[in-house]
């Protein structure tokens, strides 16, 4: 029975971890965007560290031109964005990349995470 109750706690404790490991990193939001939010690209403007890295890999903020299939551009900044440190040159000012935003508050965009697994 203790086992069983040390168990569930450890169960318990990871999984609120990974949960907020997930909204620290910005993969919380991204795969929001993922479930509802419509393909488009982006050029970087800027870039910038946001101290945080999550398995050595960088945690990045990005400020970005949104280029949607119909429709006017405009600018957005995705707050965080986990970027394998391997792609980080792939994440620079000039570069295009795609993106996910939500069709009813443009604010909210994130990478196109199929994209960059």
């Amino acid at each position: 029975m203790i086992f069983a109750r040390r168990l569930l706690a450890l169960v318990l404790l990871l999984t609120t971890g990974c949960a907020l490991i997930d909204r620290m990193s910005g993969v919380a939001d991204t795969r929001a965007l993922q479930e509802t939010g419509v393909a488009a690209e982006a050029v970087i403007l800027r870039i910038w560290d946001t101290g945080i890295t999550v398995n050595d890999d960088p945690v990045i903020r990005m400020d970005v031109e949104v280029y949607p299939v119909e429709g006017e551009a405009w600018a957005a900044t995705i707050p965080k964005s986990l970027i394998s440190r391997l792609d980080v040159p792939q994440f620079q000012p000039g570069q295009t990349i795609h993106v996910r935003y939500d069709p009813k508050d443009r604010t909210r965009v994130g990478l196109d995470e199929y994209k960059y697994r």
